[in-house]
């Protein structure tokens, strides 16, 4: 639904912290479905660890609320001025190991929205089987100048 390049004009995220690949699946102000591809090159592999490469659980986490400012930020008229900041994390849960090669599926439903600040639970998925869930808490602020 959204590639790299329309999710890049919604959100201030470059390399090496960008990490949504593409938009999946959206119902406006509900949810939200975006993809990261996990390859041998993303640069935290090279001290995550040395020959046994792992995704850091909180770039998991990351790449959720990623999605979830994508999700909110595409239905703003102002958005060029507007920042989703980290309100809060609560009921993180890492199930399983992310490694090179993976294909993380992120779902974000909506729990609560308020003007300035929404509530989603995210699921993250590597072949069906769920790796990481979280409660997240985004706050919109201004971008500075």
């Amino acid at each position: 639904m959204l590639t790299i390049l329309e999710i890049m004009k919604l959100l201030p995220h470059r390399y090496p912290m960008l990490l949504v690949d593409r938009i999946l699946e959206i119902e406006p102000e509900k949810r939200i479905v975006g993809l990261k591809n996990v390859t041998a090159n993303e640069h935290f592999f090279q001290g995550h660890f040395p020959g046994a490469p792992v995704m850091p659980g909180v770039l998991i986490v990351e790449a959720m609320a990623q999605c979830g400012a994508v999700l909110f930020l595409r239905e703003l008229p102002e958005r060029h001025r507007k920042l989703f900041l980290f309100g809060g994390v609560d009921k993180a849960r890492f199930r399983r190991t992310v490694i090179p090669g993976d294909q993380l599926i992120m779902e974000l439903t909506v729990l609560q929205k308020r003007a300035s600040s929404v509530r989603l639970h995210g699921e993250a998925r590597v072949d069906g089987a769920i790796v990481a869930e979280a409660d997240l808490l985004s706050i919109m602020t201004e971008r500075p100048e």
